[in-house]
């Protein structure tokens, strides 16, 4: 948490005891370990249940003088210091990140070094490259352990056999030995933990515990040992017997000595088994312990965090959550309400958590206005991971009764319409809190929904906060609409919102071009696989802000602008808005919208000094939309013309006519361009000029005049050619740095202009450089029979150098038939041949295989295919993963001749073949790679053509059977298959259900707008694109109703007019869970099988869009109004579902070609968020009816009836400090109550009852005499009443 990790450190520096050690600093023998294991602390192992806290070390509470940290010694152990493989991974991960990111600022200094002089910045240079070099190393040696973490996680954490690696593997995971097991035997005759009998250590352990009057330190170790038993024996705690162990338990709970408490917590904590386990628990009378614990001054600390560990724990166990009295919420609530507390927030989390799983005993403990406090104040760090606590709440009818009408969520707007709030940084701080928290609950259909009550009351305050002149409002106002609306700023905002011209842009215009020339090399021909619910959720939510006054807001701010920051902001915004407007909402939304008429009637005033603002507004907000509209194409457009196009773009024509005037440039032009580069004057290449080179080899050498100039006239090639020959050791002693990748780019480069050329074709034939490649290569050949004691292709140079670029080079040869006839004529090729048979060089061979083309047909097609079958499981994966930018290309596309090259339908292929890899990884990324080739319709056909089986695959294969069912071809081979029927009938049973857990994930994660963490670039790795969340996921019945066959199948069935039924009976279901979630799943069906066309007759046969839309508009299930709302949005993207959903007055969104895009909203707007308004319940004091309070706080005895009247009276502020004044006079005058259990118990109901902070009850117990709560645990009969009820005996035998 935050902020505690600094006042905890000193603290627990001060707990620490050093080891004892002999003369000679080796350990002592096993007496002198017994007396020194009196330091350790708490042992640890993986997260334990209830924890929350990595770190617990044992404090000795007779010296505060603090205590250097011995961890690192043998004889500590600390809590939680086993960390499991998956945190270790973690770790090493979050360090490779690191060093990514060092890496990443080193190259682009290092870049920026290079781009001036060479002398210059030689120093500065030298060391970015030293700490390049250090940076490398570092990132190999974590990957390599994070590969060795990995693998040892997946092989198993078994010890090992032999006698030595087993202590050695004993020591490394368990510190210590168990003290119990050092008491009366020998380090020799120590068991191991196989061979121990649990039972007998752990009674020899409940034993040593029964000694008096030890060091706190011995019970600390015994307790110690005994979780460290109950993690080696999991199945030990079922068998407890709690009669002898609670006993034990009890007595160390009652120690005075805090470390022992908390280790006793620790202990009872890994005993809980299930419910039962903490019914006995709480026998025990562990509530008055805990709430003992829990209210202690903050020097207490591991003792109280050992306590809500285990409440915590509670939550862990099923229906354990019924097991907290709410004695002790009220506790946790009091220590949740002191802002200094350190363990406030783990409080407020529990309380957050009991909200959902409980959240009547909340409310009757008074949790509920902690946590609104907590939302709504900005002072909790994390307030908006509280918001799913309330979401969860809101969304049914049973669950909302413990809200009052949602007001709760209205608590974040207060601060900024708070005009009378102290301005400054932590108001600031406060705004960006409570904006997170808004923009939380705005990414949710329950927060939504609730925030629309009342005439979208609560938006509209928002809104009207624009008109506040406070510039830090304004300025999270507009962050928080960017963030709402999912707007990611173009790339020339920055410099826009600095204050430069838009004119001045000049890569803006040509934005289009770069996008359309990063395009992928083939649109999906079939859209429909990527309907995205995001975009349609985004706009119901524009429309709530245009519908609450966004607009006049955004207008208002952009005229009476306060700084020329915010107005530009503003104006980005306005235009996003509009932009948007125009794209997600129907025409008679976003008409109205694009006039601006309140700028305009400003702007036409022209006797006002206004009008100059509004005209200057109306320009920027046009200016902008045009350089939206030029930085990039609509969001929305259509994409199937796009779908035939070539593989590789076209140039663009600014590239072309570069080109065309470089080839056309004269001798002496051509000339002065080769001594400009520098090549001729020196043979320093650090001095060249590798811009002027690399136009040069791109341009100009591509005429056969210039080409034979440089080869013939002067020796530019050969000086340039020569730099990159092996056993000159310039290229290749290069370091390895993204700047120096400009090297590797212009001999590739090189090579291809030559292979244009007959002339450099017969040159590059004779040339040293592939010669002495050949030569390098046939060191790692072992049919050459070549060695060298100095291989240049070694794997630290294949790393530090850019000796791997080699491969690039000749990478760039295998593009034309002439540069393969080259590597054939040095048998270059028979070496690859050779080279990706060494099992020990995957470096080489990644470099190998991702460099080369695969094209053409040939003996490279060979050797990639003969990789992804009989090397290891990483090249299998990673050459298969390289097949995806040739699965992926277009059927039709055509080679340079003009013939089909078939170059898909070979990667096809392979990637089918990989389907029966025994690794089933490599499965898992073919199936990928064909998934996303199947979105071609010719593709998908010849997938279905190669008759892949998918039966040994399970789930894993499932989104290919079912891209099979959207043709004919497909539907006909999986019917033969009888995957069809069993397919249909496993829909019908349970996937739907299934599927809508699925889609209100992918869809939470993608409103959720996590960052992905940064993936490091891997050099040669062509992963597929990463994941998207919120697109709807392939469903059986939208599969099946794509082709004739499909429906045929559907109708006889009769499956559709179940899910009709089903809507029809239970759409205003809103109290079972079961039932709701079985609509939901027959709603999704039911929208995907309206929104294809050929879906049309099912819902014209029936009457369920009527019934999907009343659902939509009255449900008081919110999640089911917005499941019922995306389905509406299906059913409109055909235009026979359009036309029904106009009927019933709901108006949907089409593009520039009439193609429905899936929006869809209500005609009359309102009907959407109409939620029937509800009452909340009266505190219900569960089952202490307040009558039997009245009775259990009065007494006979006067004296003790007015304790428990003060004590009351402490809950009132205005009574609190008298009452207090006169508890502490009658606890002056030893009055008898305070010893007696009696009282206590009765003013525990009364702190039980009411509502109490802290420090009032810490001063309650203390009142108490301390055997009172002994007395209580134990179950001891009080003295003096055995004294009292004997001598009544004695007076009445007298008598």
């Amino acid at each position: 948490m935050p902020g505690q990790g600094d006042a905890t450190a000193p603290e627990q520096n001060a707990l620490l005891q050093p080891t004892r050690t002999g003369k000679d600093a080796r350990s002592l023998s096993a007496a002198s370990l017994m007396a020194g294991s009196r330091s350790q602390s708490y042992a640890n192992s993986g997260p334990p249940p209830g924890s929350f806290s990595s770190e617990l070390r044992s404090q000795i509470s007779r010296t505060e003088t603090p205590r250097p940290d011995f961890g690192s010694h043998a004889s500590l152990l600390e809590e939680d210091t086993e960390t499991t493989s998956e945190q270790r991974q973690i770790e090493i991960q979050d360090q490779i990140d690191k060093e990514v990111k060092i890496k990443i600022g080193s190259e682009n200094l290092l870049e920026a070094l290079n781009s001036k002089g060479f002398k210059q910045t030689k120093d500065q240079r030298q060391k970015v490259e030293a700490e390049l070099n250090t940076s490398n190393r570092k990132l190999a040696q974590l990957r390599l352990g994070l590969e060795t973490e990995i693998q040892r996680s997946k092989d198993g954490k078994a010890p090992p056999n032999k006698t030595t690696s087993r202590l050695s593997y004993l020591f490394r995971n368990a510190p210590s030995r168990s003290p119990s097991r050092n008491f009366g035997i020998s380090e020799k005759e120590e068991p191991e933990p196989e061979t121990e009998s649990p039972t007998f250590v752990l009674a020899e352990i409940l034993q040593a515990l029964e000694a008096d009057s030890m060091q706190p330190e011995y019970y600390v170790d015994q307790l110690n040992s005994l979780v460290e038993l109950f993690k080696r024996h999991p199945t030990l705690k079922y068998d407890l017997a709690w009669s002898s162990f609670g006993l034990r338990m009890q007595t160390m709970l009652l120690s005075d000595s805090r470390e022992v408490v908390a280790a006793g917590y620790r202990v009872v904590r890994y005993a809980i088994t299930d419910r039962k386990s903490l019914q006995i628990i709480r026998s025990l009378n562990t509530d008055f312990l805990v709430i003992l614990s829990l209210v202690k001054a903050s020097k207490a600390s591991v003792e109280r965090e050992q306590a809500l560990k285990f409440v915590r724990a509670f939550l862990d166990v099923k229906g354990g959550v019924q097991e907290i009295s709410r004695a002790v919420l009220r506790i946790i609530v009091a220590v949740a309400e002191h802002t200094e507390d350190r363990l406030r927030s783990m409080c407020i989390l529990t309380l957050a958590e009991i909200l959902v799983r409980h959240p009547d005993l909340l409310v009757s403990a008074g949790g509920m206005g902690t946590l609104v406090d907590a939302l709504g104040e900005g002072n909790y760090p994390a307030a908006e991971s509280l918001t799913g606590s309330f979401l969860f709440l809101l969304d049914t009818p049973r669950r909302r009764r413990f809200l009052r009408s949602g007001h709760e969520l209205e608590i974040p707007f207060a601060i900024f319409t708070d005009s009378a709030a102290i301005h400054g940084h932590l108001h600031e701080e406060k705004l960006k809190a409570n904006a997170k928290v808004i923009a939380t609950l705005l990414r949710s259909w329950p927060g939504l929904l609730t925030l629309c009550m009342n005439n979208f009351l609560a938006v509209r305050s928002l809104l009207s906060s624009l008109y506040i002149p406070t510039p830090h409002v304004r300025n999270v106002l507009l962050e928080l609409l960017f963030d709402i609306l999912r707007i990611k700023p173009p790339s020339w905002s920055s410099s826009f919102l600095a204050g430069r011209r838009l004119t001045t842009y000049g890569r803006v215009t040509n934005l289009k071009n770069e996008q359309s020339k990063d395009s992928p090399t083939a649109e999906p021909e079939d859209a429909t696989n990527r309907w995205n619910l995001i975009d349609h959720y985004i706009a119901v939510v524009l429309a709530v802000l245009l519908h609450s006054g966004l607009l006049p807001a955004l207008l208002h701010a952009e005229e009476d602008a306060l700084t020329l920051a915010l107005k530009r902001k503003t104006t980005l915004l306005l235009g996003e808005v509009l932009k948007m407007a125009n794209e997600l909402l129907p025409p008679l939304w976003s008409a109205e919208l694009q006039v601006l008429p309140q700028l305009v009637q400003n702007a036409a005033k022209f006797d006002m000094e206004e009008r100059f603002i509004a005209t200057g507004t109306i320009y920027q907000v046009d200016s902008v939309n045009r350089t939206l509209f030029r930085s990039g194409p609509t969001t929305f457009q259509n994409t199937k013309s796009n779908s035939n196009k070539e593989s590789e773009p076209n140039p663009r024509p600014s590239d072309q006519s570069k080109l065309q005037a470089g080839m056309q440039m004269d001798e002496s032009s051509f000339r002065a361009l080769m001594g400009d580069s520098q090549v001729l004057a020196t043979v320093n290449y650090g001095k060249w000029r590798w811009d002027l080179i690399q136009a040069i080899i791109e341009s100009p050498l591509l005429n056969p005049k210039r080409l034979d100039e440089a080869l013939k006239t002067s020796k530019w090639v050969h000086r340039v050619l020569g730099f990159y020959r092996p056993f000159k050791y310039r290229f290749c002693e290069v370091k390895n740095t993204k700047p120096n990748q400009r090297y590797v780019r212009a001999g590739s480069a090189l090579v291809l202009s030559l292979l244009q050329n007959p002339e450099g074709v017969k040159y590059l034939a004779e040339s040293k450089l592939i010669r002495q490649l050949a030569e390098c290569l046939s060191h790692f050949d072992r049919m050459s029979g070549l060695t060298s004691e100095l291989p240049l292709f070694t794997e630290q140079r294949m790393e530090n150098s850019l000796t791997g670029g080699y491969f690039a080079i000749l990478g760039a040869l295998t593009k034309d038939p002439k540069g393969l006839q080259i590597l054939e004529r040095w048998k270059i090729i028979n070496m690859f041949y050779h080279i990706i048979e060494l099992g020990d060089r995957d470096d080489m061979i990644r470099a190998l295989l991702s460099n080369m083309d695969y094209n053409l047909d040939g003996h490279l097609r060979i050797i990639i295919s003969k990789a992804m079958t009989s090397c290891s499981k990483q090249i299998r994966i990673f050459s298969t993963r390289l097949l995806r930018k040739y699965a992926t290309k277009s059927m039709q596309a055509t080679d340079s001749a003009g013939a089909a090259s078939g170059i898909a339908e070979w990667a096809i292929r392979l990637l089918v073949t990989q389907l029966y890899d025994p690794e089933i990884e490599v499965c898992e990324v073919a199936i990928k790679i064909l998934e996303e080739a199947c979105n071609q319709k010719h593709s998908l056909e010849y997938v279905v053509k190669c008759r892949p089986a998918l039966d040994h695959l399970g789930e894993i294969g499932a989104p290919l059977l079912l891209r099979f069912l959207s043709t004919s071809v497909g539907y006909h081979y999986l019917d033969g298959l009888d995957y069809i029927t069993k397919e249909m009938d496993d829909w019908f049973l349970g996937r739907n259900d299934t599927y809508v857990g699925l889609i209100e994930a992918s869809m939470a994660r993608g409103l959720a707008d996590i960052p992905e963490k940064p993936q490091p670039q891997m050099s040669y790795d062509d992963t597929p694109e990463q994941q998207e969340y919120g697109l709807v996921p392939p469903h059986f019945y939208r599969e099946l109703t794509r082709t004739e066959e499909g429906c045929k199948l559907l109708e006889q069935k009769g499956h559709f007019d179940e899910f009709a039924t089903t809507i029809r009976e239970f759409g205003m279901e809103d109290d079972d869970s079961e039932t709701i979630l079985k609509l939901k799943g027959c709603l999704w069906a039911v929208g995907n099988v309206g929104s294809m066309e050929l879906g049309a007759p099912f819902l014209e046969s029936s009457d369920v869009v009527k019934w999907i839309v009343r659902i939509a508009e009255t449900s008081e299930v919110m999640s089911l109004r917005g499941t019922a709302f995306f389905v509406l949005g299906l059913i409109s993207r055909s235009l026979h579902g359009q036309e029904i959903l106009t009927e019933y007055r709901w108006d949907g969104v089409v593009n520039e070609m009439g193609e429905a895009l899936g929006f869809c909203i209500p005609l009359d707007f309102k009907k959407l968020f109409t939620i029937k308004p509800w009452v909340a319940v009266p505190k219900d004091l569960g089952p202490w009816k307040q009558t039997e309070v009245k009775v259990a706080v009065t007494d006979d005895d006067p004296l003790n009836a007015r304790i428990l009247k003060l004590t009351t009276d402490l809950g009132n502020t205005v009574l609190a400090k008298k009452a207090r004044n006169d508890l502490h006079a009658i606890k002056i005058k030893k009055a008898s109550g305070f010893q007696k259990p009696a009282l206590f118990y009765k003013v525990m109901e009364v702190l039980e009852s009411h509502h109490f902070g802290l420090n009032v009850c810490l001063f309650v117990f203390n009142l108490f005499d301390k055997r009172v709560l002994r007395q209580i645990v134990l179950e001891e009969e009080d003295d003096e009443e055995d004294s009292e009820s004997s001598s009544e005996d004695e007076e009445a035998s007298v008598h």
